[in-house]
């Protein structure tokens, strides 16, 4: 059996966003790919902070591509770290400070949250159940520190707008009333070639799984890219291979489906 290193979006992908929990069958599935050689790799925009709902399967994890591929791990080895420049960060925390929208900025070591509607808390704490946040520092100390990523509260449209004022950026939404921006040499897709790159494997023989807009460049880039059935419309357009959804069993399904399982 050929050997592949397989990579997991978290929200909407491993985790449901009905339960806040990893389906039994997935946790069932990834134990027997790991049983069969494979290697099991995150791939989601949290940052490592908020990685607190992988409990179930943090045994059969082989390394992490967090903050959208700015910042790759395996154990407390750092693979590859991709900063967005001071310059950008100012800019952007300066904009939100002036038009009053939300942000969640991750600093090398800290986070720092600013939250003046309330966005931040009832998207993240309350809807999608994001522990550690109460762990925030305040926003100036955490911008002395290298930026890796930083979430945004605006809608699409602005986001096409401050883009375009920071070309040395880019942005993966994967929620309608937020999206991450990251330096623009960091994308999950640069991180699964750096992961693939780690373990010895050709980009061939990577698959990956994920259900939204941040996950794009994962999934064009994977030997094998899959949608879940619960993703957006687009990124099934982009994927190879559409699985049901989280909850319904999309991860054992598709794996099955390829000879992983």
């Amino acid at each position: 059996m050929d050997r592949y290193a397989l990579f997991f979006d978290i929200d909407g992908t491993l985790v449901s966003f009905k339960t806040h929990e990893i389906p039994a069958s997935t946790i069932l599935a990834l134990t027997q790919a790991k049983a069969n050689g494979h290697h099991v790799f995150i791939a989601t925009g949290r940052p490592p902070i908020i990685i607190t709902n992988l409990g179930a399967i943090e045994h059969l994890i082989d390394g992490y591509v967090t903050t959208n591929g700015a910042l790759c791990l395996v154990g407390s080895e750092t693979v590859a770290c991709h900063a967005i420049s001071a310059d950008s960060a100012r800019f952007i925390t300066d904009d939100a400070v002036a038009k009053g929208y939300g942000l969640i900025v991750i600093g090398e070591r800290d986070v720092a949250v600013y939250d003046p509607k309330g966005d931040v808390n009832r998207i993240f704490s309350q809807e999608l159940a994001v522990k550690n946040l109460h762990l925030a520092k305040p926003l100036e100390g955490v911008l002395q520190q290298r930026i890796l990523q930083i979430t945004a509260f605006f809608t699409a449209d602005y986001e096409t707008t401050l883009m375009a004022l920071v070309p040395d950026c880019t942005s993966g939404r994967w929620h309608p009333e937020f999206t991450d921006i990251t330096a623009r040499e960091a994308d999950k897709g640069q991180g699964l070639l750096t992961m693939a790159a780690y373990v010895g494997l050709d980009p061939a023989f990577t698959i990956a799984f994920g259900d939204g807009g941040n996950d794009t460049t994962m999934i064009r880039t994977a030997g094998i890219g899959i949608a879940m059935g619960n993703a957006i419309d687009a990124l099934k357009q982009e994927a190879d291979y559409v699985t049901t959804s989280v909850d319904d069993d999309g991860i054992r399904t598709a794996l099955k489906h390829f000879g992983i399982i």
